[in-house]
């Protein structure tokens, strides 16, 4: 579960990036995020991430209260935290199945574990004929679909996707999105970062609308889908 109570976060800049937002995304939710650049979608991922700290107000996130959080805990928040970049990120150097297990081999999971989670994962994503692949032999959606399988892998309460169909043709877009979708049908929470509107009025649900550092709409809507 993520919840803001009556936060408020001013750079050393003077700009103040997020106004007394209060937001709560119960486990197993699937929300979109969207709002124009510089309207605090970034400051709130941070938030979560604890990369930044509030001004003010209380942030919990997967039963951790941020502000009280030592820093030695941080790496620990984070294992229950799975993050979907824009551009990919994966290491060229690996191959898909090397990709996805190297966030299992960072915290030391038993190899006997990483030789079953891994080849699980990947075929979750549609992409077990690729496991040998590295990413310059993929297409930007199959990329992202590694992103995703590395974000699940660890098996997460909560996934941050970021912009996650920013760098992908706009026709698998609705692809990754749908991946997602079912992921989050198995129970982890999607946090998912969009300026895309067309594929948010497609899917409907919980729509969380930031503006100049406010949340201005925050209310569930129905798809298209949902017209039929």
């Amino acid at each position: 579960m993520v919840e803001l109570k009556n936060v408020s976060v001013t750079y050393n800049t003077g700009v103040d990036a997020l106004n007394n937002v209060s937001l709560k995304i119960n486990d197993g939710e699937f929300a979109f995020v969207v709002g124009s650049s510089g309207a605090g979608k970034s400051t709130l991922i941070k938030l979560i991430l604890k990369e930044i700290d509030a001004t003010s107000g209380v942030v919990m996130v997967n039963g951790y209260n941020l502000s009280r959080l030592k820093k030695k805990k941080i790496p620990e928040l984070r294992r229950t935290i799975g993050f979907v970049f824009q551009n990919f990120r994966l290491i060229p150097t690996m191959t898909v199945y090397e990709n996805v297990a190297f966030v299992l081999r960072v915290i030391d999971a038993p190899r006997k574990y990483i030789r079953k989670r891994v080849p699980y994962v990947i075929s979750l994503v549609g992409l077990q004929d690729k496991s040998n692949a590295y990413p310059n032999e993929l297409s930007g959606g199959e990329q992202q679909r590694v992103a995703i399988a590395r974000a699940l892998v660890n098996d997460p309460q909560l996934i941050i996707a970021d912009e996650p169909t920013g760098n992908i043709d706009p026709e698998l877009s609705y692809e990754i999105v749908e991946l997602l979708k079912g992921i989050n049908d198995c129970g982890t929470t999607i946090l998912m970062v969009t300026h895309e509107h067309d594929l948010v009025r497609h899917f409907g649900g919980r729509i969380i609308n930031i503006n100049s550092g406010s949340i201005v709409f925050d209310e569930v809507i129905g798809g298209a889908n949902d017209e039929a």
